[in-house]
């Protein structure tokens, strides 16, 4: 029975991020509103520093949204690297833009764990973590996919959803944002973003 339970949650979670996928694929143009889905919203989290943190910190100038997990093996610290690239390429142009890293993974990442794991990324990332029940209100929010995988040896890894949101001011959705091209082509889009 074991050996099926791993590919089956594989299965299942590769299937929510097929449906992630095609919601992002097909969410209306950058400037136009869908009517059909909406990502994003409000939540409450609390701040790599301890402090209560909203939809409402983040008011009045896009941002970005990334999920993931402090023990992700590879797909998390690549992407926060990237991110991290293409906010430095900003340069003082981009000082108001922010990232927010939405940890999945609440019982493991505290903020003092964020804190430490986001020493080595761009300051303007912010680390996000919460209740249980706060993250998962997140990720439905934001249409993403947060799975927790069982391992072998008795630990668990999370299979989550990797794209980067684009959010307008006004916190909706514009589009995701492909941070593996060249840092100074994302920074060029993200300064657009102003």
């Amino acid at each position: 029975m074991r050996r099926f339970l791993l590919p089956g949650l594989a299965a299942l979670a590769g299937l929510g991020a097929l449906a992630v996928a095609a919601i992002l694929t097909f969410a209306a143009p950058q400037g136009q509103q869908s009517t059909l889905v909406t990502i994003g919203g409000p939540f409450s989290l609390v701040s790599q520093d301890g402090k209560a943190f909203t939809e409402r910190d983040v008011a009045g100038k896009p941002f970005l949204v990334f999920f993931g997990f402090t023990h992700c093996p590879e797909i998390c610290p690549t992407t926060l690297f990237e991110l991290s690239e293409a906010l430095r390429a900003t340069g003082d142009r981009g000082k108001d833009l922010r990232a927010l890293f939405i940890s999945v993974d609440p019982e493991r990442d505290t903020p003092e764990v964020l804190k430490q794991y986001l020493q080595s990324f761009d300051p303007r990332i912010v680390g996000l973590t919460g209740s249980d029940e706060a993250v998962k209100a997140t990720v439905r929010a934001y249409k993403a996919l947060a799975t927790r995988v069982p391992l072998k040896d008795g630990g668990y890894t999370m299979d989550h959803t990797s794209s980067v949101y684009v959010m307008d001011g006004k916190g909706r959705f514009l589009r995701t944002i492909d941070v593996k091209r060249p840092p100074e082509a994302v920074a060029k889009d993200l300064l657009a973003l102003s």
